[in-house]
């Protein structure tokens, strides 16, 4: 989409290379996912896949549909369904495609079972609860499925299951040994490592491990940047100014006056607002680039404008280069760094980037291949 507004999202497919390299260091003897599910993270489903396309071990995704037109766009990596099927229809697509699937209850197992293929081998991924409580098979549910499962042939069987804390002061322990208890005496592959335990619980990597905010360069824990752990980030949100105001002390800012300058300030407004994606909630100090300084915001984010301060950047007028995200001509400012002053996570930002912003390759950055 071309626009003559100045706002776009820039994606560069080396760091989301290099930041997949990374988590292969991190747990070199397991195979990684790449997780590209909500269309990457918000950065393009067709765009990680071909950044990773000759170096993945595999893609993991929600969607049937999009797991097929993967296979059939001659994506030859296996590929990893982290919801499962939904229909006797999916089912029949993963056999004729090859396609790996999660089984997370007894209904889906029935499902599975009940609408396979006699002549076609099944790869299933067999999800355990062990505490968070969101899918998976509970103790409870588990031996019927085992049963089940050993009295089929022609299934290749993963054992899996999804750490709730890996990013926080609790760890992985519980989880990890409920994971030994309920899987005692069951040889089978496992699946266990999303971004934070395959970057700080090293027990936990197994035979795949999951990276998903890794690979687009931010941090999965909110006391580590991303820098720190060697990520690179993927996605650069950039604007302009399209408007400059002198302000006396007293003078207010936005909708509800919810900033008031208590000197005199000169702010900038830059076409960037929630109706692109950035957080409405995000308040008054946000981190903000002009010009290679950083800044704040000021004010209420409004639908297709926000401000910031230029007070400190006299030479910053109309048209001076912004960055909202990432790493821009305008400066550099962590997505995890907004992230947190707007309460919520760099997950959010990136999944929310709105369809009207452009978005083009930045090939400014590159990783050789091997």
């Amino acid at each position: 989409m071309k626009t003559s507004r100045p706002i776009r999202a820039r994606i560069a497919p080396a760091a989301i290379l290099h930041n997949y390299r990374q988590a292969k260091r991190h747990a070199p003897q397991a195979k990684a996912w790449a997780v590209v599910k909500a269309n990457a993270y918000g950065h393009g489903q067709w765009r990680a896949v071909e950044a990773l396309r000759g170096e993945a071990d595999g893609f993991a995704l929600l969607e049937c549909e999009n797991a097929v037109a993967l296979r059939e766009a001659g994506v030859t990596q296996p590929i990893l369904m982290l919801e499962g099927v939904f229909s006797a229809r999916d089912v029949r697509a993963i056999a004729d495609h090859a396609i790996t699937t999660v089984v997370h209850c007894p209904e889906q197992l029935d499902l599975v079972l009940g609408n396979r293929p006699a002549d076609k081998p099944l790869s299933l991924y067999l999800k355990l609860n062990t505490g968070m409580n969101r899918l998976g098979f509970t103790p409870a549910k588990l031996a019927e499925a085992r049963t089940t499962l050993a009295q089929q042939t022609g299934i290749d069987l993963t054992l899996m299951t999804h750490f709730a804390e890996a990013d926080g002061p609790r760890g992985v322990a519980e989880q990890l040994e409920q994971f030994r208890r309920m899987t005692e005496g069951w040889a089978a592959p496992v699946c266990l490592a999303n971004s934070a335990a395959i970057l700080h619980h090293p027990q936990t990597h197994g035979d795949w491990v999951r990276p998903g905010i890794m690979l687009y360069g931010a941090s999965p824990f909110a006391e580590i940047s991303a820098e720190t752990l060697g990520l690179q980030p993927v996605m650069t949100l950039e604007s302009a100014i399209i408007g400059v105001q002198d302000l006396a002390p007293g003078d207010r800012v936005g909708y509800g006056g919810t900033f008031t300058a208590d000197k005199p300030m000169r702010i900038g407004v830059v076409a960037c607002g929630y109706a692109d994606g950035y957080p409405r909630h995000a308040p008054s100090g946000t981190p903000i680039a002009v010009m290679g300084r950083r800044t704040k915001t000021v004010g209420r984010v409004s639908m297709d404008m926000l401000a910031c301060d230029l007070t400190d950047i006299p030479d910053a007028g109309i048209g001076a280069p912004v960055t909202l995200w990432g790493q821009g001509i305008a400066g550099t400012v962590p997505a995890d760094e907004v992230a947190t002053a707007a309460g919520t996570i760099a997950y959010e930002l990136f999944c929310a980037l709105a369809q009207r912003v452009p978005v083009s390759l930045d090939e400014t950055l590159t990783v050789n291949r091997k």
